[in-house]
């Protein structure tokens, strides 16, 4: 039997989880991502490219709330990607709420340099863009 991407099962669970925001107009815009980090990319290295993702939050206006984590599986179906970041948004434009922000996040100085910094790094990403609740 074929199994779910279990990035895909945890952005399902995320998007079908039960939502307390209140009305749609409040709802936040949410940017998942997941890295797999090349093979020799240190941990020093690592927690630098951490740290440098974390101060987005600090020069992006956009960018409400960014949590991350590492892999804490139990079953081995994290297929190699071990550092997860939860970016949600909320842009001062209700009517272009959702990609407003992250047409104004991707873009941004602050992300395009975090970007530059990660490549080298990067084996694979995984990306999933959703508006809580909906």
């Amino acid at each position: 039997m074929k199994s779910i991407h279990p990035l895909i099962a945890l952005a399902l669970m995320i998007l079908l989880a039960p939502s307390v925001r209140g009305d749609e107009a409040s709802a936040p815009f949410r940017h998942f991502v997941s890295f797999q980090f090349k093979d020799g990319t240190s941990d020093e290295k690592k927690e630098e490219l951490v740290k440098a993702f974390l101060q987005l939050k600090n020069e992006i206006d956009v960018v409400v709330d960014l949590e991350w984590g590492t892999t804490d599986n139990i079953e081995p179906l994290n297929d190699g990607f071990t550092h997860s970041f939860l970016v949600s948004f909320k842009d001062k434009v209700v009517s272009f709420k959702d990609k407003a922000s992250l047409a104004t996040y991707l873009p941004h100085p602050a992300h395009e340099a975090f970007v530059a910094k990660l490549k080298p790094h990067l084996e694979k990403v995984y990306v999933f863009d959703y508006t809580a609740g909906k």
